[in-house]
């Protein structure tokens, strides 16, 4: 009762300081609060406002690169050889499989021929007149995409002119932007809206003057925020627009408990502030004892903690005495976690994946088989090439999150790059582990994406299991590896058990990369030279160089036995430095009509010194620029396209030639004959081993050397044997041709008498 009265009277000091704390809080917090409510309001209408924008943009940017992806695929398929002539002579069966071939790769609904006379070849779906016309009018004035209405719904469509050889028509394809896909782009926005494509002509009439901006209307009391965006149109009779809307009320309303927590702090914190005005005449010496008592435990390494009985400056710095205890002991735990962890991962390192091993090994029955899996990620190192690093991050984040969903209970590791480790521990059975392996090779059937990139990306998987492989961590973990090496050497999005075997291999091949090594130093290699030889001029116009390996116990080894490691470890790039060099300047010593043609290795052309060696070779052999050839792969055009026609036009402006092997056994090879311009291309020699007997392969030299005719480029057939088979590559319009039937690869000491033998040869008989 006593200290009521005291409180009651103001000439109290601690009254006066509790009312003056009191009352400023209650001043301070009210005027924060009504500032902060406004101020949260405007920045939450401006963010949605900015969200709306931002979502406008990205519709807009993902429609344009959806209508780019779906142009490449239709200036593609408009350009094949094979749909022109489908397309000439009107072959409907040929034109239909590649026109539901064209629908399934791009999945659309529409793609067909639009024929000069107006006409449709392959659409499903009816376009009205009127609309019909509008599009061929839009497309022979050359518009190749835009928005159309196809069956009621509006179609983002592309289109590509069809030559065959004159102008036939046009390639259309259409994507329906119906309410599904408007809805799947919707949700990929982070603020929920709803997205149509409609007609202009029936905008609500506030919004048709406000295309390109936004606007807020007030529909039965609730606030709702709209933006118009027109779209291309490739007819004239429609006008389609991209309306967004979202409702502002309804995302002010995440907002609204702010301001009842602001309330209620207001309140507890006048609370506190009366609470703390009565306490702040207590005696501060016994927070300082205790201060000083926790600082001597921590000193003998315990973690004590001050209690806290007030707020002034003592109680703030006993505060942060505890927030230094709680900082010490959660930074020790980091270090502790960072020491046995990955990163970008979370995952445990190969450090505690070893140290658990151990225990799993000492734990295990007598019954009990230890399993440890390594997983590489097959061509990974494209993924961070072609799309960076931080697409490869995001990978490994999203392989390790979808591996932990499926093997809960196991201890998933990373141990480094994009190699994966798992322990799996407490089975009886080679089955129960295969199992594990099969639903781990089967997770990565399911497609990754990140960041707007679809990733298809397969595993080869190593197993090693004790206690039949090994009882001990280095061991198993040794095996693994060399289990997950016979994996990837086999084909990949494999798994494989390790075998006794692999370790004698994995001997063997350290033996050879030590011999490798040596025979570099001791300059065990030669070149032999096979002849390239013109039918129609009757005379030998080059030789490609051709490495062997003279081992001093194994005698000549093919490059077949030692390229492939060679490319592994490195080796490659000394070995084509010397096969550069040593090829010059033995060619220089030919005839000067006679050209040297030399393969590039892709690990070779990849260097940055490549340029550089070859500027060197040609000086110091004084052989001319135009008698080098250098024939790639195009498996060196798949990845890093524009670096490597960069390099390409580089050789070309040193005069070099360049060649295109194996042309004909790839995926993309007519693509990039249009973006590089080659000296030559070798027609691979499975087509010419089946000329004879195979009318496919005789078409496919034909129009190989038809399309080279058509760009400038030389052909040559490889793996020529027979007469007959010259006969037949002469009559499909190739002149060129490497085999047996001139020459097997000879030394250098042999090229001399070789070229005089074949120059008698010719004078006498032609080699046809």
């Amino acid at each position: 009762m006593q200290k009521i009265r005291r409180f009651l009277r103001f000439d109290s000091l601690s009254v006066r300081i509790a009312a003056l704390y009191s009352a400023l809080f209650a001043l301070t917090f009210g005027a924060l609060v009504a500032v902060a409510m406004g101020g949260i309001e405007r920045y939450a209408s401006g963010q949605i406002s900015d969200e709306m924008t931002a979502n406008s943009n990205a519709f807009k940017k993902i429609l344009e690169l959806e209508s780019k992806r779906m142009a490449t695929a239709t200036d593609i398929l408009a350009a094949d050889f094979g749909f022109r002539e489908a397309v000439a002579l009107g072959d409907e069966p040929t034109l239909a499989s590649a026109l539901v071939s064209l629908r399934n790769r791009l999945d659309v609904p529409n793609a067909f021929i639009m024929t000069l006379d107006g006409g449709t070849i392959g659409l499903e779906q009816k376009i009205q007149d009127a609309e019909s016309d509008s599009i061929w009018n839009a497309l022979d004035e050359g518009a190749r995409n835009g928005l159309v209405k196809i069956g009621g719904e509006y179609h983002g469509i592309v289109a590509a002119p069809i030559e065959a050889p004159d102008l036939f028509g046009w390639l259309v394809v259409g994507k329906p932007l119906n309410k599904a896909e408007m809805q799947g782009l919707s949700e990929l926005a982070p603020i929920s809206l709803t997205a149509k494509v409609i007609d202009e002509p029936i905008l609500p009439s506030p919004l048709v003057a406000k295309t390109g901006e936004q606007i807020e209307l007030l529909e039965n009391g609730e606030r709702i925020l709209y933006r118009v965006s027109t779209l291309p149109s490739l007819g004239t009779n429609q006008k389609p627009t991209l309306l967004l809307r979202h409702s502002l009320s309804e995302a002010l309303l995440a907002y609204r408990p702010i301001s009842w927590i602001l309330s209620i702090l207001a309140l507890v914190g006048l609370g506190i502030i009366i609470s703390a005005g009565w306490a702040l005449a207590k005696g501060i010496t016994r927070p300082i004892a205790r201060l000083e008592q926790a600082a001597r435990q921590i000193s003998a390494g315990e973690r004590t903690k001050v209690r806290v009985n007030s707020k002034d400056e003592i109680g703030r710095l006993a505060e942060s005495f505890n927030d230094m205890v709680d900082a010490i002991v959660e930074r020790e735990g980091e270090i502790s976690h960072i020491a046995l962890h990955d990163a970008l991962t979370g995952l445990p390192n190969r450090k505690y994946y070893r140290d658990q091993l151990d225990i799993a090994l000492k734990r295990a029955g007598e019954d009990e088989l230890v399993a440890v899996f390594y997983l590489d990620l097959d061509n990974f190192k494209s993924v961070n090439d072609t799309l960076g690093h931080p697409v490869g991050d995001g990978l490994l984040k999203q392989v390790s999150s979808r591996m932990e969903g499926l093997l809960d209970g196991h201890l998933i590791a990373r141990l480094g790059g994009d190699e994966f480790a798992v322990l799996v521990d407490g089975v009886d059975s080679v089955d129960a582990i295969t199992k594990i392996a099969e639903s781990l090779e089967k997770s990565f059937a399911d497609r990754f994406e990140f960041d707007g990139h679809i990733m298809p990306t397969t595993t080869s998987i190593g197993i090693a299991v004790a206690p039949h492989d090994g009882t001990e961590s280095d061991i198993l973990m040794k095996n693994a590896d060399l289990a997950l090496y016979r994996a990837k050497h086999e084909g990949k999005g494999q798994y494989h058990y390790f075998e006794q075997q692999m370790d004698e291999l994995a001997r063997k091949r350290r033996e050879t990369e030590i011999d490798l090594k040596l025979a570099i130093e001791h300059g065990q290699f030669e070149l032999y030279y096979q002849p390239l030889f013109n039918t129609e001029e009757q005379k030998i116009n080059g030789f490609e160089a051709l490495i062997r390996w003279n081992h001093p116990t194994r005698g000549l080894v093919s490059p077949l036995d030692f390229i492939p490691l060679a490319e592994e470890t490195g080796l490659i790039v000394q070995i084509g430095e010397w096969v550069i060099k040593e090829a010059c300047h033995q060619a220089a010593t030919w005839p000067e009509q006679i050209r040297v043609a030399i393969n590039i290795s892709p690990v070779q052309f990849r260097t940055k010194g490549l340029q550089s060696v070859l500027i060197q070779a040609l000086t110091q052999s004084g052989l001319s620029p135009q008698r080098l050839e250098l024939e790639i792969t195009e498996s060196l055009l798949i990845d890093n396209v524009a670096e490597t026609l960069q390099a390409l036009h580089s050789l070309r402006e040193m005069g070099v030639r360049v060649a295109l092997d194996d042309f004909g056994t790839g995926y993309s090879s007519l693509s990039y004959l249009r973006s590089f311009p080659f000296d030559k291309i070798k027609i691979d020699r499975s087509f010419v081993d089946d000329i004879m007997s195979d009318k496919g392969s005789a078409a496919i030299i034909q129009a190989i050397t038809g399309l080279a005719a058509a760009l400038g480029m030389e052909t040559i057939a490889e793996g020529v044997e027979l007469e007959e088979q010259v006969e037949m590559l002469l009559k499909n319009g190739c002149n060129n041709i490497q085999g047996f039937l001139l020459s097997r690869p000879v030394p250098m000491a042999e090229v001399d008498a070789l070229i005089t033998a074949l120059s008698g040869k010719c004078r006498n008989r032609k080699v046809a």
